[in-house]
């Protein structure tokens, strides 16, 4: 039975994550920053552990409290949307630590053990605002970019120890909290500069008719991520959710 090892399980692409992991017979080890918000149902092949991906102290110990890992899922992450001049440099700093450094961190911590097992899989969570530019997303866009190139260059060194890096790239999802998240965030930084406010406010009515067609669910992610910890026929980069495939072939 493979153990996997997921971040940011507290709710959306994470715990659906965990959900379908647990469907399908493997041990969990689901991770939040509060563990006292998990909703997950009890099972016996499920953990919930604190896990702070912007800590090393916290990623240490989530991965000895976790024992052997088969699978890490790099998931955890924070959204943002504002004009690059418009975000502060303690945002940047932020959304950086969370979406790249976290994933870089997670991975060392896992990697010696996997090497000297010879054998894992790791799933990284990008964004599909790396298929196409889009406005206001430029800091979060970089962030995942970097995550998808990461992740392709990291396959290559860790193929010979017979373990496998793969990036999973989900589209727009409305029923996550990723947006509200964003939002509120975005309040408390000020809002958008004066200037760009009235572009902002026609890109949020544009993302809000997107919002209406073709879109991708936590099921779709979860999915995509089994696909990619198990398949090794999968791609390097793999769009999960109607639109992020649509987008892949440069719909």
């Amino acid at each position: 039975m493979k153990t996997v090892l997921t971040t940011g399980c507290s709710t959306g692409f994470g715990r659906e994550t965990a959900l379908y992991s647990l469907e399908r017979g493997w041990d969990v080890v689901a991770t939040m920053r509060d563990p006292a918000s998990s909703t997950l149902p009890p099972s016996e092949n499920l953990r919930v552990v604190q896990l702070d991906v912007t800590s090393s102290e916290s990623i240490a110990a989530a991965v000895a409290d976790a024992g052997e890992i088969d699978v890490l899922v790099n998931n955890a992450g924070i959204g943002w949307l504002n004009a690059l001049e418009g975000t502060p440099m303690a945002v940047v700093h932020s959304v950086f630590e969370a979406n790249l450094f976290g994933t870089i961190a997670t991975m060392q911590a896992v990697l010696p053990g996997m090497r000297e097992r010879g054998s894992g899989s790791i799933v990284n969570v990008s964004s599909s605002t790396t298929y196409k530019p889009l406005p206001l997303l430029s800091v979060y866009r970089g962030s995942k970019a970097a995550v998808t190139s990461l992740t392709e260059s990291a396959a290559l060194e860790l193929a010979p120890f017979n373990i496998r890096a793969r990036v999973v790239v989900p589209g727009m999802a409305p029923s996550t909290s990723f947006a509200a998240n964003a939002q509120e965030q975005i309040a408390k930084e000020g809002g958008f500069p004066p200037a760009y406010q009235d572009f902002a406010n026609q890109t949020m009515a544009a993302m809000q008719v997107a919002g209406s067609g073709d879109v991708t669910t936590a099921r779709d992610v979860a999915v995509a991520v089994f696909r990619a910890a198990t398949d090794p026929d999968c791609p390097s980069v793999l769009p999960a959710g109607a639109d992020a495939i649509a987008w892949a072939k440069g719909g």
